[in-house]
């Protein structure tokens, strides 16, 4: 094992950093990593997969920063010792400087055939450091076969016992009123002390007009919470897997009704009944979204419940282990 100091240049500015390489070549980039960001703020975990690196076409997606989507990385360049360079590039838009290309730049390198580590460098932010391992190859699981255990009451209707805040570094404004959880202005979002691997959940939530939330699964996978009525279906829509899995219809109720989503998720299977309505029938969860906390997808992880984007309450927070034998 030998070091190696390699330079990413973005914009204006040149970053560099120290990686491990193990003898390796352009096909162990192949594949999807799950990524850790050491000293990330937000706690956010981030993704990588790469198709066809020791080919003359390269592509792939990746999640993380700067945003929430699942996006296409461009620009790719690889290398014949197992690195490779890319760009993620958005569009950001404000009132104060209208529409403006984002551009992340960055270097990867296999580190032997099971790990990945790189550099990344965006405007206006410091660069980071990551490094990943491969994405775990989940047991196919009928969460409809599976045998449930007894049921967990994750909110008690009381207080917040048995949550904790994401992050410290924000005010958690969360409390409950009349047996009704609640988020307050510019807080966090909050997890569930409890983990689960295989279950059956049932949420009950409400939001007003325009406002937006989410529950991340095993604190890695977002069904998302939007008050959409009557808008067409999509990716981050109420009840989408967000950025990830198309619901098949909007079963959204209207602003400040009562609603209920039932979500199975079996290895890396899911099923979305929103409001009653079948909008994601047993679909393949690709790889972690934008909320995800920790990049562990093999192991049980908690429940998160968004609380940083907008209003959101919650009365029923029921959870059903299952198992497979």
């Amino acid at each position: 094992m030998h070091r190696r100091n390699f330079a990413i240049i973005a914009a204006a500015a040149a970053v560099s950093a120290p990686l491990t390489a193990l003898a390796a070549g352009p096909k162990d980039l192949n594949g999807r990593w799950d990524l850790t960001v050491p000293g990330n703020d937000r706690k956010r975990a981030w993704w990588l997969e790469i198709k066809g690196a020791d080919t003359a076409s390269p592509s792939g997606s990746f999640v993380g920063a700067s945003g929430g989507d699942c996006d296409p990385i461009r620009d790719i360049k690889v290398n014949p010792d197992g690195s490779a360079t890319f760009a993620v590039r958005r569009e950001i838009r404000n009132p104060k400087d209208g529409v403006k290309e984002w551009v992340g730049t960055y270097k990867v390198r296999a580190a032997g055939s099971s790990k990945i580590e790189g550099t990344a460098a965006y405007p206006k932010q410091a660069p980071q450091t990551f490094s990943g391992v491969r994405a775990p190859k989940f047991e196919q699981a009928d969460g409809s076969k599976m045998k449930a255990g007894a049921p967990v009451e994750l909110f008690n209707g009381r207080d917040v016992s048995g949550w904790h805040a994401l992050r410290t570094n924000t005010p958690f404004l969360w409390k409950v009123e009349q047996g009704v959880l609640k988020n307050g202005p510019g807080t966090t979002d909050i997890v569930s002390d409890a983990k689960f691997m295989d279950f059956k959940l049932h949420v009950e939530y409400r939001v007003g007009p325009g406002s937006n939330s989410g529950i991340g699964l095993r604190g890695r996978y977002e069904v998302q919470i939007l008050e959409d009525l009557g808008k067409p279906a999509n990716t981050h829509g109420n009840g989408a897997l967000y950025s990830r899995i198309l619901p098949t219809e909007n079963a959204s109720k209207p602003a400040n009704e009562w609603q209920t989503v039932d979500i199975t998720l079996a290895g890396n299977i899911v099923t979305v009944v929103l409001n009653g309505k079948k909008v994601i029938d047993a679909k393949e969860i690709d790889g972690l979204t934008a909320i995800a906390m920790d990049p562990d997808e093999g192991e049980p992880g908690p429940l998160v419940l968004q609380g940083d984007h907008g209003p959101v309450e919650f009365r029923k927070i029921t959870v059903t282990p299952l198992s497979r034998k």
